[in-house]
């Protein structure tokens, strides 16, 4: 990911998510937006997939049901079967909060490394600095840009219409 990147400023939402859509519909390459917090819709006007985390967690969250009741069954009713106060020893009932929480506590950790794994943010990773501004009050999308001026001169041109409060233009290395 190395050559110049066209950073556009804006100072809310709706000036961003407009300028996310226009910038797609022109078919400009766009290659993030940092938003100081989750805007509504950004994941549409970028044309992003929606996200596979919902079938990691359905997948965890099953598995760790499926192990939390086998694993009830298994001792009580075959490795150690007790038979209390004339109960079976396979009583579905008494197996459903363990099972639950078990479920629970697996689609929990799971998703969440999943997610880590995803993204790559292991423990003491190094990240490259943030866009000064955008954790607080600004908003930027970020566009590609071939190294040919005219083309420079037409990104510009294109934030501007979009009302963008100061363009500018950055060489990034891989």
């Amino acid at each position: 990911m190395s050559g110049r990147r066209c950073i556009a400023w804006f100072d809310n939402e709706d000036s961003i998510l407009a300028a996310v859509t226009a910038a797609r519909r022109a078919g400009y390459t766009i290659d993030d937006v940092y938003t100081p917090y989750a805007v509504h819709g950004m994941d549409e006007a970028m044309g992003l997939p929606p996200s596979r985390l919902r079938w990691v967690c359905l997948g965890c969250g099953l598995f760790g049901l499926t192990f939390g009741l086998l694993f009830q069954i298994w001792t009580s009713a075959v490795s150690w079967p007790l038979h209390v106060g004339g109960k079976p020893p396979f009583s579905a009932p008494s197996f459903v909060p363990v099972s639950f929480e078990l479920m629970m506590l697996v689609a929990g950790l799971g998703t969440v490394a999943a997610l880590l794994a995803r993204t790559r943010l292991y423990p003491r990773l190094r990240l490259g600095s943030v866009l000064n501004g955008v954790t607080n009050d600004r908003f930027a999308l970020v566009l590609a840009t071939a190294d040919a001026p005219s083309d420079e001169n037409e990104k510009q041109a294109f934030c501007r219409r979009m009302r963008a409060i100061d363009v500018e233009f950055v060489e990034v290395s891989a």
